[in-house]
């Protein structure tokens, strides 16, 4: 059972330059603590603020230690310095498709 965590933020306009050097980090930081399999990062295509990053991970546990990863919690928190708006979401797999379903498949 594949679990993702979704998280939404606008990066703080005043705050672009001090953003992307935080960003490079906290990616670097959250990946080495154990448990995720997949990083994504996506922007808005209608404006340079919005920020959506996934990871996923093979379980609920394996979130939840992830979570509870005291990197990971300072990566959070500094989050708040550099962004405004921020939302977390974590979702499983749908009863109706809850494995991957390719075109042709």
């Amino acid at each position: 059972m594949s679990v993702l965590s979704v998280m939404k933020w606008n990066i703080n306009p005043a705050k672009t330059e001090e953003y992307e050097k935080w960003a490079q980090s906290a990616i670097k930081r959250t990946l080495e603590a154990p448990g995720v399999v997949e990083f994504r990062s996506y922007r808005a295509t209608t404006g340079d603020f919005q920020v959506i990053v996934t990871h996923e991970f093979a379980d609920l546990n394996a979130w939840a230690n992830w979570q509870a990863n005291e990197e990971v919690q300072k990566v959070n928190e500094e989050l708040y310095t550099v962004a405004t708006n921020i939302q977390k979401e974590v979702w499983g797999p749908s009863p109706v498709a809850p494995k991957p379903i390719r075109p042709g498949g």
